[in-house]
């Protein structure tokens, strides 16, 4: 079960694995680097919350960054990012299939404090384009993802391979499962639900 309480990321993990509140989840090998990361993105004045168990900031109604720890590295990743004009060339793609560079890793603990004038300079750029209500152009498709699905990928690189790896017709099979429901909240209820048939390469009404 995901955590839905900001502390317990922090504390105990993400609750996605059976490593949660162990010794050896990813985020006690990262404790000291997570906690200067969520320093400095409330220090930029955003608005942090819990989604798909991580920590994610937030800025005029949209999501900004997410903060991510693995085995061999911890993220900042970028929502929106290939609006980010990237001037230091930190970014990178979470993976193969990803659109565009969004993701900023780090080895060490002390990293982030390091970076720490790069990376406030990054969020306040995001936090511009989410005031200014500016979002990347859509790449031309035959359909169009749900936000919320978006975001999903945007912050899980397993479930963005595994979704991107699909053929078309199965992703428009989840674009058309998820048009049926008409609350956001709803919606993303249905993506955690697929998660796991998504990373089978299965469609929404494969079994």
């Amino acid at each position: 079960m995901m955590i839905t309480e900001i502390e317990d990321f922090f504390t105990k993990g993400c609750g996605r694995c059976e490593r949660f509140d162990t010794p050896d989840c990813v985020t006690r090998q990262w404790v000291e680097g997570l906690a200067a990361l969520r320093k400095i993105c409330l220090g930029a004045g955003l608005v942090e919350t819990v989604k798909w168990g991580h920590p994610c900031y937030m800025h005029a109604g949209r999501n900004i960054a997410l903060i991510g720890a693995l085995r061999g590295d911890f993220r900042l990743n970028f929502f929106n990012a290939a609006l980010l004009t990237d001037p230091e060339g930190v970014l990178e793609r979470q993976g193969p299939n990803t659109q565009h560079p969004d993701s900023i890793r780090f080895t060490d603990n002390a990293q982030p404090e390091r970076m720490a004038a790069t990376l406030r300079a990054y969020l306040e750029e995001a936090k511009g384009y989410a005031e200014a209500g500016i979002r990347p152009a859509k790449k031309p498709a035959d359909f169009e993802l749900p936000d919320e699905l978006v975001e999903a990928l945007d912050c899980d690189i397993e479930l963005a391979e595994a979704f991107h790896a699909l053929t078309p017709g199965r992703q428009r099979s989840y674009v058309i499962a998820l048009a049926s429901a008409k609350a956001s909240a709803t919606r993303a209820a249905r993506i955690a639900r697929f998660r796991d048939r998504i990373l089978a390469g299965k469609g929404a009404n494969e079994r």
